[in-house]
């Protein structure tokens, strides 16, 4: 410590440090720098290995590079190797399927095991294929190797899948391939094993399923038809298009398009040929109808070239430009251009008789194309032209979703086959309806419900009926007097929006045998109807509270309104007739600790400033949120307001239905989509309608609403 106080007394102290301390060589400095150099990378490789996703390992296995049929093991067929037996027509689920296999899983998954690719060749040495492993095989099974349904541990899996290549019927030796699959150490006469194939068949007769011989394994096919088709076993796929992985068709806005039928498929039946060149007779230049170039050398170039008259069309760009695209049956059922049409948005006229439509377990196609008979193929124009404009943007907007989710590429075709069987096997854990068919919106909350509170019991039974009222005394009396006949009313609240004048005194109010509570706002605003008030102690807010207890995720309303497309003003436009559609309710089920604390932009400003749209407000909010329509309640009566005028009137003033189409198109532009459903469906009670005594009916003066 002396020695060390003297040399900072001293001055001694150097910009490199204590003299205490003695200078390190060069070459050892060098020597230590490089030392830990080298140990401060290897740690740094090791976090990045330890951390660098494991599924590549996985994916490495099923890619055409690293893994071809060339460096697959061989495997020799005897001649005497046992042969499958055709196919049990009558599989189902319960009967040729081992779900017992899957066993209880957590994450409600199903585990597929992918074969180790083998060649398999026949005693003189020729494979039983004549093309291998294909890329759009390949494709599939390095979507299934990278997914959450794999596995590499055959004593875990629920399912096999075989490496050998049948998408293509054509390309495959039957009875060779057959001996190859029972040959598979879990064939187990095809228990559990999926096959891939989307193009069964082969000329003369073009059978509509695969015609290798496989025990009771299920088939995803790309041709089914209503003979072949086991429900509920078979899972009936589209047939690949190449041209979606090659040709890139930007999204195109519904609409009109230049022409509104097109036919662009070639070699079909010259029945078919015929009736469509006279349709396009009859109807001109609304109907396109193009063929194979005959001055085009065959291959890839050719394949994205159609003509009609000399003139030459770029394919499957062309699609774009119709409303309507007729996807006819051709040798086979199943069609590679069923997936350009959806990929162009373009509404698919499908006439093919007996064909299971890809994915119709789950997929509303109603909602994406049009069916027709075959032999109302002559009515075709009149049957479309039937369609009203709004529901063809509608169909053309979900059959480019459908593309886009379930049929853009192999990966996605794949892993919707097994989301089909794993919602089997797991039903209480399956995709919803919604789920499969709502293209996804624009989602302002984590939520999918607006129920997602704690499930706990709530304060009070019943519901509570809240009334915003300004000055309508005798209105406002006489809506509390009808109310309080409710069986289920547990309270009434009343929302005084009136800040110049005070509430009646109490003596006046109607005696009523429930709680009546009136709270007086700070400010006239319309967004006072949808508070969370304290007051409120049921879950339920409204008026149709029987209907809404079987629908809590819904609005539940009275009067019934639409939202339309204006197409010469290019916007929204609200709509107040009565008509068969719904996409709102003004008196509906509030969801109101959503209202005030989750609408999104500022469209609670908007309402209070304009004083209007609060109730289509809400029905955007809840629509976005759920993705379901609202449902429409037929009142018991209609009510008239004694003291409404066409003065003092706020849905009656001249603007009202100005600046409700205006609301909409505000609204839709915050929340970036529309999220409103239009529905048919009403529940209205019937039961006033039966012969009997009016005194004993429940609803004997329903209104006609």
């Amino acid at each position: 410590l002396v020695r060390l106080e003297t040399m900072y007394a001293s001055g001694k102290y150097s910009s490199r440090g204590p003299a205490l301390i003695p200078r390190m060589k060069t070459k050892h400095r060098i020597y230590y720098i490089t030392l830990f150099s080298v140990v401060l990378l290897g740690l740094i490789a090791t976090g990045m290995f330890q951390f660098w996703p494991h599924s590549i390992e996985s994916a490495a296995d099923w890619t055409l590079d690293k893994r071809s049929v060339h460096d697959a093991p061989l495997v020799h067929l005897p001649v005497s190797s046992p042969i499958p037996e055709r196919g049990d027509l009558s599989c189902r689920m319960h009967t040729c399927f081992d779900v017992y296999r899957c066993g209880y899983n957590p994450k409600n998954k199903i585990k597929v095991y992918i074969y180790p690719l083998q060649k398999f060749v026949d005693e003189l040495g020729v494979p039983i294929s004549s093309t291998g492993l294909s890329r759009e095989y390949n494709d599939l099974l390095s979507a299934i190797s990278d997914s959450d349904f794999y596995t590499d541990d055959v004593t875990r899996a629920c399912l096999f899948i075989p490496s050998t290549d049948v998408l293509n019927q054509n390309s495959l030796r039957i009875r060779e391939t057959a001996q190859a699959l029972a040959m598979l150490p879990r064939w187990d006469k095809g228990m559990n094993h999926l096959l891939f194939n989307m193009l069964p068949g082969g000329p003369p007769d073009y059978n509509t399923a695969l015609d290798v011989p496989r025990d009771r394994a299920l088939l995803a096919g790309g041709g089914f038809s209503t003979w072949t088709y086991r429900q509920g076993y078979d899972v009936s796929i589209p047939v690949y298009s190449p041209l979606s992985a090659d040709v890139e068709l930007p999204e195109r806005q519904p609409g009109p398009r230049r022409y509104f039928i097109l036919s662009s498929q070639t070699a079909i039946h010259r029945e078919y040929r015929a009736e469509l060149e006279r349709l396009k007779e009859e109807n001109g230049e609304a109907l396109l109808l193009l063929d194979k170039c005959s001055n085009l050398s065959q291959g890839a170039a050719s394949a994205r070239k159609r003509c009609c008259k000399g003139q030459v069309y770029d394919y499957p760009h062309i699609l774009q430009e119709s409303s309507f695209c007729v996807v006819l049956r051709g040798a086979r059922l199943g069609q590679a251009a069923l997936s350009d049409v959806l990929q162009a948005g373009c509404v698919p006229v499908i006439l093919a008789d007996s064909y299971i439509l890809p994915f119709s377990e789950v997929l509303d196609w109603k909602r994406a194309s049009v069916v027709i008979p075959e032999e109302k193929l002559s009515e075709m124009y009149t049957i479309l032209k039937n369609i009203p404009h709004r529901q063809v943007e509608e169909m053309q907007r979900q059959a480019r979703w459908f593309w886009e989710a379930y049929f853009s590429s192999m990966k996605a075709i794949g892993l919707t086959t097994l989301q089909i069987i794993n919602d089997r096997i797991y039903p209480y854990a399956a995709r919803t309806y919604e789920q499969w068919n709502n293209p996804p919106v624009v989602k302002w909350s984590s939520v999918n419900s607006p129920l997602f509170l704690p499930l706990i019991p709530p304060r009070a039974p019943g519901f509570t009926a809240v009334v915003l009222t300004y000055d309508r005394v005798e209105s406002l009396f006489r809506v509390i007097t009808e109310i309080s006949k409710v069986p289920s009313l547990a309270k009434l609240l009343v929302v005084w929006n009136n800040q110049n004048k005070s509430p009646p005194e109490e003596s006046l109010w109607p005696k009523i045998g429930v709680p009546l509570k009136v709270v007086r706002t700070k400010e006239n605003k319309l967004s006072n109807r949808f508070f969370p008030y304290d007051e409120i102690e049921t879950e339920a807010v409204l008026f149709g509270y029987e209907v809404w207890r079987e629908f809590p995720d819904r609005l539940v309303g009275y009067p019934g309104r639409l939202h339309l497309w204006d197409h010469e003003m290019g916007k929204w436009k609200y709509e107040s007739e009565w008509t068969n559609e719904v996409s709102m309710v003004l008196t509906g089920a509030y969801f109101n600790y959503l209202y005030t604390y989750k609408m999104p932009g500022d469209i609670k400003n908007w309402v209070d400033a304009h004083m209007n749209c609060e109730d289509i407000a809400m029905n955007f909010l809840v629509a976005n949120i759920t993705g379901k329509a609202p449902i429409k309640v037929t009142p018991r009566k209609k009510f008239k307001c004694p003291e409404c005028t066409a003065i003092d009137g706020l849905s009656l003033d001249q603007t009202h239905m100005v600046e409700r189409s205006e609301c909409i198109n505000k609204f839709a532009s915050v929340f970036g989509t529309m999220p409103l459903k239009v529905v048919e469906h009403r529940a209205d009670p019937v039961l006033y309608k039966d012969d009997f005594p009016e005194k004993l009916k429940s609803f004997p003066n329903i209104g006609s609403l």
